[in-house]
């Protein structure tokens, strides 16, 4: 089956995206991007050192040829801040696809979504392709879709909280309203948070602390490969309805 996630046009066989911050070492990191299967990797350039071209960076370790880099603005704290990093990240990169953070709150890293509209508004006109960060809002979800981002990417809850998926409802309806895709983001823990949410018609993930903050980032890089894929098919082949009561698995007839 043919089954595809569609970005700004680019056709993408993996639903999982992978960040790469809080990695142990590089090997840690290369070897969960490569188990996951991911095919698109987030990276935060304003927290990269460029002002030193001879010392490697996070972006040498990385084929280029292999994956969709998408940078994103963290450390932004107002939409002028993740204008400005947005285009350093084209000139850095050559791409023009930013995923759009703007969070002035250090305490819960909750994302402003006034500054994130007003950021995504310029960029799109700058020619960007934005994949913004939001909270689990439909309203702003909606709006962000109308003013023409390729992706809303709601949380599931706090970033790197690993407390899993609290905002399910608003997922759901982000979910039955948009026109493009739905990508998870933030506060995943295991992966059947990610089967939660692919089985409730997500068209994807992003996960970075999940998986580089556990004891073996390699395997559990592989695992949420499998929960996503897991998800995602449940939610191709259709749950059966909940009832109240009990249906019996075998055949009744003939029985008195």
């Amino acid at each position: 089956m043919n089954d595809q996630l569609i970005i700004a046009g680019k056709k993408f066989n993996s639903r999982l995206m992978t960040g790469t911050g809080k990695h142990k070492s590089k090997e840690d990191l290369l070897k969960s991007i490569e188990s996951s299967e991911t095919e698109i990797i987030t990276v935060a350039i304003g927290r990269i050192d460029l002002n030193d071209p001879q010392k490697k960076n996070l972006l040498d370790h990385i084929s280029w040829n292999d994956y969709q880099i998408l940078p994103n603005t963290a450390g932004s704290k107002t939409a002028e801040d993740a204008v400005y990093i947005a285009k350093l990240a084209r000139e850095v990169t050559g791409s023009n696809w930013i995923k759009i953070e703007v969070i002035p709150d250090s305490k819960y890293l909750l994302p402003d979504p006034i500054g994130t509209l007003k950021a995504a508004e310029i960029l799109i006109k700058e020619g960007f392709v934005c994949l913004p960060y939001i909270g689990a809002d439909p309203v702003l979800a909606k709006r962000l879709e109308d003013t023409g981002c390729a992706t809303v990417m709601p949380l599931g809850s706090p970033i790197g909280s690993g407390r899993g998926v609290l905002a399910l409802e608003e997922i759901q309806i982000i979910i039955e309203q948009s026109k493009i895709p739905v990508v998870v983001d933030a506060g995943l823990g295991v992966p059947s948070d990610a089967s939660k949410v692919m089985e409730n018609g997500a068209d994807a993930v992003l996960v970075n602390t999940a998986i580089s903050k556990s004891n073996d980032p390699e395997l559990m890089g592989e695992a949420f490969k499998l929960g996503v894929k897991a998800g995602r098919k449940s939610f191709l082949a259709g749950r059966i309805p909940e009832t109240l009561i009990a249906n019996p698995s075998s055949p009744q007839e003939g029985i008195k």
